[in-house]
């Protein structure tokens, strides 16, 4: 079992959330509350109680997700196919904490470790399976994608210049040409499609599974209204062979989507692997597999 994380991460423990709690929410003052096991990066997550969250931005970046999914889960959880998390309260700033934050209801289940999951093709159709639900959600009025969505669901050329910084600080040690191919191929797919909504970062942290079967997702502060390639990644970082092939056949999308996609996943596991190929062995392996994977891919199906 994973170890809970040390509490104060950005400046934000359980004191400070039990604060804001008993200021802004005296009716849940009495409920324990603490850090969650598996807790994200963009926001600290605590326990309050046994039934709901509190969820803080650790940074001023990660602030306009508040409001938008304030706003939105409520309006999208009817017309997806497995649950979103509650909405229950919008906290403002206070006790030294200076960001809007909110409290969720808690959704059961455990994040989509591979050990989790026994028919891993089945749990890829049902990952499709929720991606093609929302990307059938009313776009009326929703957040194009931009700042706010760190450019998910923008053409991935917002990141070009990064890419290619990554490309020359890993020449040698990865094989660059092949991958200035792939970026080159995802620059050239450009998207023409209607807005649909995305969700921003489909991984295996932000899905729940109870009984093997996704049961619910988490974590829409990327998400908003664009081009949906980035919601496929998920193919080079969690699925392989009959998943990698379930998840395609039934998320569909055309080439350029595909192109895009492998050009999102490129790019993150390059700029990943740049910072970490000398200092975390085991965080560059993963990151060098999703790039052998992601040229494989190319060069099977461009």
């Amino acid at each position: 079992m994973a170890s809970t994380p040390p509490d104060g991460r950005a400046g934000i423990d359980a004191a400070l959330v039990k604060r804001l709690i008993a200021a802004q929410f005296p009716q849940w003052s009495a409920l324990p509350v603490t850090p969650v096991e598996v807790d994200g990066w963009d926001n600290r997550t605590y326990r309050l109680g046994d039934t709901m969250t509190a969820r803080l931005p650790t940074a001023a970046g990660y602030v306009p997700a508040v409001d938008k999914e304030n706003r939105w889960l409520p309006r999208l959880a009817p017309q997806l196919s497995v649950a979103v998390p509650p909405v229950l309260g919008l906290g403002v700033p206070g006790e030294g904490y200076p960001f809007p934050w909110s409290v969720r209801g808690w959704l059961p289940g455990g994040t989509a470790r591979p050990e989790r999951i026994g028919d891993m093709p089945r749990f890829a159709a049902e990952v499709a399976e929720f991606l093609l639900a929302l990307q059938r959600c009313d776009t009326t009025d929703g957040p194009a994608a931009g700042e706010h969505s760190f450019y998910r669901g923008a053409p991935p050329a917002h990141y070009d210049d990064e890419t290619r910084r990554c490309l020359a600080a890993l020449k040698g040690r990865v094989d660059t040409d092949r991958a200035t191919a792939v970026w080159e191929a995802a620059l050239a797919a450009e998207w023409r499609g209607a807005p649909v909504w995305f969700h921003g970062d489909i991984a295996s942290g932000n899905l729940l599974v109870d009984d093997g079967k996704l049961t619910a997702v988490i974590d829409f502060g990327t998400s908003g209204v664009g081009d949906p390639a980035c919601d496929l990644v998920i193919a080079w970082g969690m699925f392989h062979g009959e998943s990698r092939a379930a998840f395609r056949r039934v998320v569909g999308q055309d080439d350029g989507t595909w192109a895009r996609a492998r050009g999102w996943a490129l790019w993150k596991a390059l700029l990943v692997l740049s910072q970490n190929i000398d200092t975390d062995e085991e965080l560059a392996a993963v990151n060098r597999h999703v790039i052998d994977e992601v040229l494989a891919d190319h060069d099977d199906f461009a």
